[in-house]
């Protein structure tokens, strides 16, 4: 068992996502999965059957957050799991999901232009290296159809500074072990589990595999930051947060300053 599998066997992702600071993300990266996939059913012919005909692939899909809610809304949704602990917990929903084991580096098992859209949202987290991270954006390419949009998220590396480094105070033995750079950009060992980016890094990738940018947003802005006082807002008060985050997320001044961002990449038509 890898130290993945292991993490993933005791971490709760559904629980992560129910809370607070997770429902923010998670509601603002649904609004964005259902503007591009409404624009895939908009090109169907047939608007009776427009949602089912629309294909959408979850690549690192843990144990089915986003795939199970969008098949359960008449999608036709493949997910793809590399920890088989999370992947037998998202089969026992008995959703329409085709779920399947696999590895986004190598989605051997999916034919080329096969979806509208594509989530990438696990696995930069736990990829470690330029060439693992653009393999895996470019398999998610290689998948989705001409002209569909893919949707990958990232950790970012002023969240991993700001919070491992002065919140939890290990920023002195980073330094001296190596893991800053002078200008604090993290430099994180696979036994880290997270590997963190910056904008730069993230117009890297997507320069190397050929991927145009639509948008890029912050899907849970400070939200990371502030869960202790996130939980003691009242119901009104936490859906006036969630309404913020909807309306500041796209700001280029403020993206990179949240724990993950969401980058919304087109592959160009033929």
């Amino acid at each position: 068992m890898t130290e993945l599998e292991e993490y993933y066997n005791k971490f709760n992702e559904e629980k992560r996502l129910n809370s607070r600071h997770g429902q923010v993300e998670y509601r603002v990266s649904m609004k964005y999965i259902h503007e591009y996939l409404d624009e895939a059913a908009a090109k169907v012919n047939n608007a009776a059957a427009s949602v089912s005909e629309v294909k959408l692939l979850d690549i690192g899909a843990g144990t089915g957050r986003y795939s199970v809610a969008l098949a359960e809304e008449g999608y036709d949704v493949t997910a793809v799991e590399l920890v088989k602990y999370n992947l037998g917990i998202l089969k026992q929903k008995a959703s329409s999901v085709r779920a399947l084991h696999g590895n986004a580096m190598n989605l051997k098992k999916l034919e080329n232009d096969s979806f509208d859209v594509t989530l990438l949202f696990g696995p930069m987290y736990h990829l470690f290296g330029f060439e693992d991270k653009r393999k895996a954006l470019g398999e998610a390419k290689r998948v989705t159809k001409p002209g569909g949009v893919i949707l990958a998220a990232y950790c970012m590396n002023e969240y991993g500074v700001i919070t491992y480094g002065f919140k939890e105070r290990h920023v002195l033995s980073c330094m001296e072990e190596k893991r800053f750079t002078e200008d604090f950009k993290t430099i994180s060992p696979p036994s880290a589990l997270y590997d963190y980016m910056r904008i730069e890094d993230i117009n890297a990738l997507n320069e190397a595999v050929g991927l145009e940018r639509i948008k890029i947003i912050s899907p849970d802005g400070p939200a990371n930051y502030m869960r202790p006082f996130l939980n003691q807002l009242s119901d009104e008060e936490f859906e006036a947060f969630v309404q913020y985050q909807l309306a500041t997320c796209e700001r280029a001044d403020l993206i990179g300053a949240g724990a993950h961002t969401v980058d919304i990449l087109r592959k160009r038509p033929f």
